[in-house]
């Protein structure tokens, strides 16, 4: 709450304030420099607040609550010359677990992950989309109650994707808290119940995906047979085309209700599509930070 802490004349975050569910993957939203990592090292004690207090089921965030926290820094965390198997047996032993389970646990998430036909490789032998990977079972190894990760997502092909966001899902599902940053938005829009945005240090922005991106002035998308150029929609006032592709045009409605606007489409042509549509997500983003 009230989170503050100031780099000399810099202020990395300023009373920032937001809280996480349990049982929601939920996207932590900002442009380059908004604050973002400076938010999760703050969480781990990396860096010293000047002002605020990060709280867990009501009350001051303590350390041993914190060996109950999984983190993936956007920065690479792994031994690089040390094999994957041994590195989170290592790394499960460091939070207390026994040799017996961390060898259980480690051997669990690389089947899950699907790099187990690496297990005594170096991690300095993988591509950098199996090294993400292999830091995300890191942060998940000891079983961790709440999961914070930082561009979980960068570098990764449509498969390394799906992969770290179906673990992600799971997780949330099983009720756990759960929260990545990204600068993906697409990803964010299809993984993501929830996203918090915060620019400059300060929230601007948080609630459900459905509710942010229907919120605002109705959208529709409306095509009408043999107009490839949507002429027929130039001449509706209160209406902002937005943008017209392959004969579909992109409406934002003003004070025009969208009866009027379909008997404009009709009395042009036969009309194929349409559709009310919601603002995309990476929309959103733009008008919360001012981009």
């Amino acid at each position: 709450m009230g989170l503050t802490r100031r780099f000399g004349e810099l202020t990395a975050l300023d009373e920032l304030n937001f809280s996480v569910p349990s049982g929601q993957v939920v996207g932590f939203l900002g442009p380059n420099g908004a604050g973002k990592t400076t938010t999760m090292r703050a969480v781990f004690g990396l860096t010293d607040l000047d002002a605020g207090t990060v709280r867990w089921n009501g009350r001051a965030l303590r350390a041993e609550d914190r060996r109950r926290f999984g983190y993936m820094p956007e920065e690479r965390g792994l031994y690089p010359s040390m094999p994957i198997a041994e590195e989170l047996i290592y790394l499960g032993r460091l939070h207390g677990m026994s040799a017996r389970d961390a060898a259980s646990a480690s051997a669990r998430w690389l089947e899950r992950i699907e790099v187990a036909d690496r297990a005594a490789d170096k991690v300095e032998s993988l591509s950098h989309g199996n090294q993400q990977r292999v830091q995300l079972a890191a942060a998940l190894v000891h079983d961790p109650e709440v999961l914070l990760l930082d561009e979980p997502l960068a570098g990764l092909d449509p498969t390394g994707i799906d992969v770290i966001g179906q673990v992600l899902v799971e997780q949330a599902r099983s009720g756990r808290c759960v929260l990545f940053s990204s600068h993906q938005l697409d990803q964010v829009e299809d993984l993501c119940e929830s996203v918090t945005i915060i620019n400059r240090g300060r929230l601007v922005a948080s609630g459900t995906v459905e509710d942010l991106t229907t919120a605002g002035t109705q959208r529709l998308a409306v095509r009408v047979e043999g107009d490839r150029d949507g002429s027929w929609a130039a001449g509706l006032d209160g209406v902002t085309v937005s943008q017209i592709a392959g004969g579909e045009v992109r409406l934002v409605l003003g004070s025009t209700p969208s009866d009027a606007v379909l008997d404009a489409a009709r009395a042009a042509g036969r009309v194929t599509k349409f559709d009310f549509e919601r603002r995309r997500l990476s929309e959103v983003f733009r008008e919360a930070v001012g981009a």
